[in-house]
């Protein structure tokens, strides 16, 4: 049904969407064909700023009149924080749209049928699987007001993300360290268990790579983070906050370190675990955060496995092994009896990043 030709232009609108920052909004990326050839490129950057398909039609620098818009996902037809797609792209022109995969909020049923009505020619499905994969976040944001949760670890072959010391500095090489920030960069919050810091004292700030800090967010049931830790950023060499998750009777004497940092301590339910993690993310999802990458530890890891709140995973794998039974690996949990029962990734892609390896997928527990 799709020529190379379609499937190549949608593919650059998919590569076109992940230029943007436009959380809570979801990705997209456009692309306008006039006479087989790419006019322009568009995106939507940020929220409240122009869609993807306005910023084709921008960037097109003239007429648009009779072209065809490729957009991975279906048109707005709604007044918002800016006009409707639709009533843009009548105002231009375009004869035909050919759209990835239907909108998951609600609010904007009636685009295709709004387009078709006014004489346009709309298709939709090319590369639907990858265009739905691009707003799986936003989708499920949408649809439960949780973020997408990403899981994030370096490990060895056997699987340990540290040694039974705690030493992890470095796993994986160059390569590997500088797509992990870039990780980092995509995601609206980085979040880590008070073992993390403890251990390690990471920034969780973008540097290996160009990009904007993502909000840093501890659990710390009983504010124990010592003060002067880097996460806390005493130094201010990052704009982006830091949450701390906390249980809410915890010893309020230890609170007054994290306020002269600036830190906002946000109190939720204790459960056995420490903190309640189904509340920590109703909490961020109320904050408009969508994509959150969780970097451990082993128990953070094994907790949000064990309650089926993980979406993702992204492992980096190197080509070490520890061989030690009492060192930590991937996740702590109270894990799988069987392996019926494992989770198991799927949509899995591999990366080679120098003599490391990226796994990653969705997760999917085996019936």
């Amino acid at each position: 049904m799709w020529s190379d030709f379609e499937r190549g232009v949608m593919q650059r609108a998919l590569e076109e969407a992940k230029r943007g920052y436009p959380s809570p909004n979801p990705h997209v990326g456009a692309a306008i064909v006039l006479d087989g050839k790419i006019l322009s490129l568009g995106h939507h950057e940020r929220a409240g700023e122009a869609h993807a398909e306005v910023d084709a039609i921008r960037s097109a620098g003239g007429p648009v009149e009779g072209a065809t818009l490729f957009v991975t996902l279906e048109p707005c037809n709604h007044h918002g924080r800016t006009g409707p797609c639709t009533e843009a792209i009548l105002d231009a022109g375009l004869a035909r749209v050919v759209i990835g995969c239907l909108d998951p909020a609600p609010h904007v049923a009636g685009a295709v049928d709004r387009l078709r009505s006014a004489g346009v020619r709309v298709d939709v499905g090319l590369m639907q699987e990858e265009c739905s994969a691009l707003v799986a976040d936003f989708a499920k944001h949408i649809r439960t007001g949780l973020p997408f949760v990403t899981l994030k670890a370096a490990v060895t072959l056997d699987g340990k993300i540290a040694t039974r010391t705690g030493d992890s500095k470095w796993i994986t090489g160059e390569e590997a360290r500088s797509e992990a920030h870039r990780m980092r960069d995509q995601s609206d919050a980085v979040l880590v268990g008070l073992g993390t810091i403890l251990s390690d004292d990471p920034r969780l700030t973008v540097r290996r790579v160009e990009g904007r800090d993502p909000i840093r967010v501890v659990l710390d049931a009983d504010l124990r983070t010592p003060a002067g830790a880097a996460v806390l950023d005493p130094g201010r060499s990052s704009d982006a906050g830091t949450l701390v998750f906390h249980a809410a009777d915890a010893d309020s004497s230890q609170r007054e370190h994290f306020k002269a940092e600036g830190v906002d301590l946000v109190p939720v339910s204790r459960d056995e675990r420490g903190v309640d993690l189904l509340e920590v993310l109703q909490r961020l999802g109320d904050r408009g955060l969508v994509r959150l990458l969780v970097e451990g530890g082993a128990h953070v890891h094994g907790s949000f496995l064990d309650l089926g709140l993980a979406d993702r995973a992204a492992i980096f794998i190197a080509p070490r092994i520890v061989g030690d039974a009492g060192a930590l690996s991937f996740a702590a949990g109270s894990g799988a009896e069987s392996i019926e029962r494992a989770w198991r990734l799927v949509r899995t892609e591999l990366q080679a990043l120098g003599p490391d390896w990226l796994v990653s997928g969705d997760f999917e527990r085996m019936q």
